[in-house]
């Protein structure tokens, strides 16, 4: 096998892919389409273009966002680096002056010895050799039908995605387990239901169907299929149309009243360790602050944490569970890597984390070594092994999220001492294994 190792994608994910592979003394490839082809976002012909925003959310060690950064500096992320070094004031989170920051990037790959910068459009993904494919959820119409006629039904095209919730946000007191007409295949319910009286109903109803929709671009408006509608534009078709559709009451019985609610949103488990729930059917494209403030309305979400907020815009991704291991690399063969948001991690730093530890691993493919895995304890870890959990079904991205950690050994129960206790957590077991 070459000791030279190809990146696709000069993103987030493919820089970070690169200045690894390149900074253990490997030669890397990197090849860009830009700036002879652009996809509709893209704009700058700089590499790690940042496209939406220009915050890299919170700085603080103690938030998941933080967390996450702090794991990526101890393990030599370019992105991280370069961020701290033209942020700008933002409150307490990590936002950059997005030209410098792209320049940044750019200027360090570019000098950099071991790295060689190829501009044009792959239509194929290499055949030999290391490679890490790292080319976003706006792949090339090409590249992207070649990586489906390689997986079959492996790549996914989702126009819509429902929000989740953590576990221990969800008011107990007005929710209750069990499966419809008590169809239980766990030895309990497999649902948590959040019941709605009429009044309730009608008062939700009217603020979802009046909420602000965020804006899509003109690549982002897709076919609204029936099997994804948003949420909201269900309920605009009527009153009950969404009580006869993902909030039916049919076969459920409230423990509460003993009696079948008007209207019952359904939650089911996000992950192995059940400590995430996504709102079944409520695929959405509120703008982010109208979700919080309309679904909290349901009185069992009445104080709910979203970990993740819906989303509605072309997202291609692989279905990774059956696909890849926690290194990013093939189960079925090794010397192929993905990175970034087509792995189904989602923002920013957890796209460039992907490409960190997908270049890590391409390494040790090349010296013949075992891979790099980290522990589920730290943030990094946990969404590896979100991303390659072959338990998780209906599968989505993810970004980081306390949700994802394995519970502490002891009940914290101020949520400030209990984030900041799965940090230290995080980092220690970090610095165990580097």
């Amino acid at each position: 096998m070459s000791n030279n190792v190809t990146v696709i994608g000069a993103g987030l994910a493919g820089c970070e892919a690169a200045y690894a592979i390149a900074n253990a003394g490997i030669p890397v490839t990197l090849i860009d389409m830009k700036p002879d082809k652009y996809t509709p976002a893209h704009r700058s012909p700089l590499f790690a273009e940042l496209v939406c925003s220009n915050s890299l959310k919170a700085a603080r060690i103690e938030s998941a966002a933080g967390l996450l950064k702090e794991e990526m500096a101890r393990m030599g992320s370019v992105c991280v680096a370069v961020a701290r070094e033209c942020a700008v004031p933002a409150g307490g989170a990590l936002a950059v002056d997005r030209d410098r920051f792209a320049q940044g990037v750019t200027d360090r790959i570019r000098n950099h010895p071991n790295v060689t910068v190829l501009h044009r459009e792959v239509t194929e993904i290499p055949t030999e050799g290391v490679t890490v494919v790292a080319t976003g959820p706006l792949t090339s119409d090409a590249l992207a039908a070649s990586i489906a006629k390689r997986f079959g039904t492996g790549l996914s095209f989702y126009d819509a995605a429902a929000p989740i919730v953590t576990a221990d946000s969800i008011d107990m007191n007005s929710a209750f387990r069990a499966s419809r007409y008590d169809r239980e295949e766990s030895g309990e319910g497999d649902y948590i239901n959040c019941p709605m009286n009429k009044a309730e109903y009608e008062a939700f109803h009217a603020e979802l169907i009046a909420a602000e929709r965020a804006l899509l671009h003109v690549f982002d408006k897709p076919k609204v299929y029936e099997g994804c509608m948003p949420i909201e534009i269900l309920a605009s078709r009527g009153t009950d149309a969404i009580r006869f559709g993902p909030m039916k009451p049919v076969g459920l019985r409230d423990p509460h009243t003993g009696h079948r609610p008007w209207a019952v949103l359904q939650l089911r488990t996000e992950n192995a360790d059940g400590t995430l729930y996504n709102l079944v059917g409520f695929q959405t494209n509120l703008k982010f602050a109208e979700q919080k403030r309309v679904f909290s309305m349901i009185p069992a979400l009445k104080n709910a944490e979203f970990v993740r907020y819906g989303v509605m815009h072309r997202n291609t991704f692989l279905d990774s569970p059956r696909l890849l291991s926690a290194t990013f690399s093939l189960n079925s063969e090794p010397r192929l890597f993905f990175a970034g948001q087509m792995t189904g991690v989602e923002g920013y730093m957890e796209s460039a984390c992907s490409g960190l530890l997908a270049g890590i691993n391409a390494v040790r493919t090349v010296r013949v070594e075992a891979p790099f895995v980290l522990p589920r304890e730290t943030m990094a870890g946990a969404l590896s092994q979100y991303i390659s959990d072959p338990s998780v079904t209906n599968f989505q991205p993810m970004g980081a999220n306390f949700g994802v950690l394995p519970p502490l050994s002891e009940h914290i129960r101020d949520k400030r001492e209990r984030y900041a206790a799965l940090a230290q957590r995080a980092l220690r077991k970090l610095e165990e294994l580097l």
